[in-house]
């Protein structure tokens, strides 16, 4: 298995999140990836190459084109304004009765792009964002030629960006853009199956209202955790979507047992689609040892899952996204990678 991977993704730290009366170092933060990096080439898990760079239009077929000269923009426009702080992020967003007005204002347009202050810039995140998309497009490019499966190792993770909103650290929907990229291709069908703790509302909406692409989501139920306003059982896609989106929202404290029984259960909703291609949006905070979420996978299990979607044995991209227990989070990534692998055969 080809893994891409690229250390652009440092040039996005220094991230501050808030901690009660003060703010902190994010769990966002780019030891993460490196440290899957590690485990992947200490353990010889395979090849490891550089992205390839795309034009902007693979991203444009997802994303808005002010979004994407927001994103690319929006650290100049903060360090030519009277706005001060490390970070750039939002303090006031568009709500209920409010225009979506076109602000020359640095702090509005942070608003007006921002769905919630998780997801600040740096002088180097531009780079960081838009390498992390080339990665997800090169392992598409992988799987498109004579390779069955790719793992992209992207920082910063994506499933949460919608066509023109950041969040939840998240900026460009690379599996949604990797996605893509195989229907322009010429496949009919692709499947997205998010195994991340918490909901893909990126992910989802960006495809709520198609049918050549199946998203499934099992994460933590969103009555009581993050993003709250998306990822209920009872949305099941509109129009031509209808029935091509499946939520499985679970409680907290999950375990291996219950969380089996709907991986399964969207296993099954996959291979009865057919597709063509396979993402998984692999977030390894299921993990029991994440200090920022209430599953209770434990290393040993993240084999069974990938093992679980292995054995599918389609053409599988699989797209890095959350995972916040630094210490784990590499070997856990080598324990789905081979788990996957190996029934894939």
């Amino acid at each position: 298995m080809k893994i891409i991977y690229s250390e652009d993704h440092n040039l996005h730290s220094g991230l501050l999140d808030p901690r009660g009366e003060t703010w902190g170092p994010s769990a966002e933060c780019p030891e993460r990836a490196n440290n899957v990096f590690t485990a992947l080439r200490d353990q010889a898990f395979g090849e490891i190459i550089p992205p390839a760079h795309f034009d902007d239009e693979k991203l444009l077929r997802i994303h808005e084109p002010d979004y994407l000269q927001f994103l690319k923009n929006v650290w100049r426009d903060w360090e030519a304004s009277d706005e001060s702080g490390a970070n750039a992020r939002p303090d006031t967003f568009v709500g209920a009765g409010m225009r979506h007005a076109d602000t020359e204002c640095v702090a509005g347009k942070l608003g007006r792009y921002s769905f919630d202050a998780t997801s600040p810039f740096v002088a180097g995140s531009w780079q960081a964002i838009r390498t992390s998309a080339n990665i997800a497009l090169t392992g598409a490019e992988i799987v498109k030629s004579d390779e069955r499966m790719a793992f992209a190792a992207c920082r910063p993770p994506g499933h949460h960006a919608t066509t023109r909103y950041c969040g939840g650290y998240c900026y460009l929907n690379n599996n949604s853009i990797a996605a893509q990229s195989f229907i322009d291709a010429g496949a009919k069908r692709v499947a997205i199956l998010d195994v991340d703790y918490h909901h893909g509302n990126g992910t989802q909406s960006i495809f709520y209202a198609r049918n050549d692409v199946l998203t499934i989501s099992l994460h933590a139920d969103p009555k009581i955790e993050y993003p709250y306003f998306l990822g209920y059982a009872d949305e099941p896609g509109e129009g031509r979507g209808h029935g091509f989106n499946i939520n499985y929202p679970l409680p907290f404290g999950t375990g291996w047992d219950s969380y089996s029984v709907y991986l399964n259960y969207a296993v099954d909703e996959v291979r009865r689609f057919a597709p063509d291609v396979l993402v998984v949006a692999l977030g390894l905070d299921t993990f029991a040892g994440d200090p920022t979420t209430y599953f209770e996978i434990t290393t040993d299990e993240f084999a069974r899952m990938g093992a679980a979607i292995g054995a599918l044995n389609l053409p599988t991209l699989v797209v890095l996204e959350g995972g916040y227990s630094v210490e784990w989070i590499g070997e856990n990534t080598v324990r789905f990678l081979s788990g996957l692998e190996t029934a894939a055969g």
